[in-house]
């Protein structure tokens, strides 16, 4: 009996991984560090891991990633609940929490692994995406936006010292200089959502 309980549990818990309200999008716009601060607290947004994306080669280092040998971007795989949230609302927090007019760089972050990017996985979820980029561009930003969007082809997780980085870290000088100001003009900007 006691096996039976177990092994039900396991085959629960493995098909339970994603449900038929849960979507998953990879985001690019600056260090990732950055962009999971920002999107975690988010309602709806149920997990943030942090990774690469778009490169060349398979299961890329940081190290390599970092001095733009692969050509992945810093990213986020964001798992959120679309009755909670919806893509649309998700594009909004991404653009207005970083500056996706300046090309391969976020402030002093440069390289293009800092690249703005957005990755679909279908033609209905880019075509939402070029939309929604077609209708904030010339109302939200002075310049033009320069966001990739791409199709999502593989997520390479990073080490796991960038996974919740910010929140482990915020006494360090990135996160004090760098990230909290981001963070805190994200939640007065986008309150609704946290």
């Amino acid at each position: 009996m006691k096996l039976l309980l177990v092994l039900s549990l396991i085959f629960n818990l493995q098909n339970n991984n994603m449900s038929d309200n849960q979507k998953e999008i990879v985001l690019g716009g600056g260090c990732f560090w950055c962009v999971e601060a920002v999107f975690d607290g988010i309602k709806g947004v149920e997990d943030i891991t942090s990774g690469y994306s778009g490169g060349k080669i398979k299961n890329p280092s940081y190290k390599e990633v970092s001095k733009s040998l692969t050509n992945h971007a810093e990213v986020c795989k964001i798992t959120y609940n679309r009755e909670i949230i919806s893509l649309e609302n998700i594009l909004e927090i991404f653009f207005l929490s970083h500056d996706p007019t300046t090309l391969n760089r976020q402030g002093n972050d440069v390289g293009k692994h800092y690249r703005s990017i957005i990755f679909f996985s279908n033609k209905e979820e880019e075509k939402n995406i070029l939309q929604y980029i077609k209708k904030i561009d010339s109302t939200l930003f002075d310049n033009k936006i320069v966001t990739e969007v791409a199709k999502f082809e593989a997520f390479y997780l990073a080490e796991e010292y960038h996974q919740d980085y910010f929140k482990l870290n915020e006494d360090q000088p990135y996160c004090k200089f760098v990230i909290s100001p981001k963070v805190n003009k994200a939640r007065k900007q986008l309150f609704k959502y946290y």
